[in-house]
């Protein structure tokens, strides 16, 4: 079982790692900004913490299955990510803030199940995708 000092810095770590996603996300003035991505990213570390603490806490009393609530979080997102995308007759917009929202959920997953090495590089992924690849795509486009 975790002690109390590791349930802490899982979660002041998916703290830091949304709010680098958040924060680019919020420079660019997007709707799903500092705020949404760390809340995300460390409800998504708590989410995956309880599901571990169960997991220990029922082990051969009931049957339970720790990724069961993990896949929970990923169908949640997806309707949170729904609300950041807006429709109009000539285009859509907010694709990548929705697919930020969902990186932030697997970050905190991640985070929470002690996977660290891929849920930092996956930090630094995306935020390199959302800072850069935009100047890329449009240097490709000329």
């Amino acid at each position: 079982m975790l002690n109390n000092l590791q349930i802490i810095c899982r979660l002041i770590l998916a703290f830091f790692l949304g709010s680098v996603i958040g924060l680019e996300r919020e420079k660019k003035g997007r709707s799903a900004g500092l705020r949404t991505h760390i809340l995300v990213c460390t409800s998504s570390c708590l989410i995956m913490l309880v599901s571990l603490y169960m997991y220990e806490l029922f082990r051969g009393e009931v049957p339970l299955d720790p990724a069961r609530i993990a896949a929970g979080v990923v169908t949640g997102i997806g309707f949170l990510g729904a609300g950041t995308i807006i429709r109009s007759t000539k285009a859509v917009r907010g694709l990548t803030s929705a697919a930020s929202v969902w990186v932030s959920a697997a970050i905190g997953l991640a985070v929470g199940c002690g996977f660290y090495v891929g849920a930092i590089l996956t930090t630094g992924l995306a935020f390199l995708t959302l800072a850069f690849l935009k100047i890329v795509e449009s240097r490709w486009e000329k």
